[in-house]
């Protein structure tokens, strides 16, 4: 299973100095914030292969990301109402977020606001499930853009820095460990959704 999610990822190396290159990880940044899609890795794989334009592909997801996450806040408040009961019940949705956890997060936004948007921008909370969960808890518009910018900027900023700075070591690390590194990062996600909810 491993094996099959890693030809996407080489794929998407081998696919880095295409013209098109930035507007595929701009594309991916965005829908990852309206779906279940780990993009993090790609990131990753763009600023290690190309380390002079980490702090742009950095710029180039977060951009993405934001506007994702916008269009998915726009979900949550203006189609809940006609579409939402469907969404959060859907069997491949459920997979990821259940209807008990939209819930929960909901009355969390109720509680702390952008902070919980903050958070779920900057650790392994699935933020397509922060974003949808602000629109339907109708959370003010400009705080939760800002906290998106800065809670996204600072995870993406950090990978790309990390990447500049330890690149080499990390590449190698990288190929080398794929498996069990992907293998531990589904297991945080999992962790922390579990805490959260």
């Amino acid at each position: 299973m491993f094996n099959l999610l890693k030809k996407p990822y080489e794929w998407m190396g081998a696919s880095i100095n295409s013209p098109y290159a930035d507007y595929i990880l701009g594309l991916l940044f965005y829908i990852e914030a309206i779906f279940f899609l780990p993009t993090d890795p790609i990131l990753i794989l763009y600023c290690l292969e190309r380390r002079d334009k980490a702090i742009w592909y950095a710029t180039v997801a977060l951009i993405g990301s934001v506007l994702g996450g916008i269009s998915s806040y726009m979900l949550g408040i203006y189609l809940w109402n006609t579409y939402g009961e469907a969404i959060i019940h859907n069997h491949i949705i459920n997979y990821v977020l259940t209807p008990q956890m939209f819930y929960k997060l909901s009355v969390k936004y109720e509680q702390y606001n952008w902070l919980a948007v903050a958070i779920a921008g900057f650790t392994p909370v699935p933020y397509k499930a922060a974003t949808l969960s602000a629109g339907f808890c109708k959370l003010s518009f400009i705080p939760f853009v800002i906290s998106s910018i800065i809670s996204r900027g600072a995870r993406f900023y950090l990978l790309a820095l990390m990447c500049k700075v330890f690149g080499e070591h990390i590449k190698d690390t990288v190929h080398k460990y794929f498996n069990l590194i992907l293998l531990f990062a589904v297991l945080i996600i999992v962790l922390t959704v579990w805490l959260f909810t």
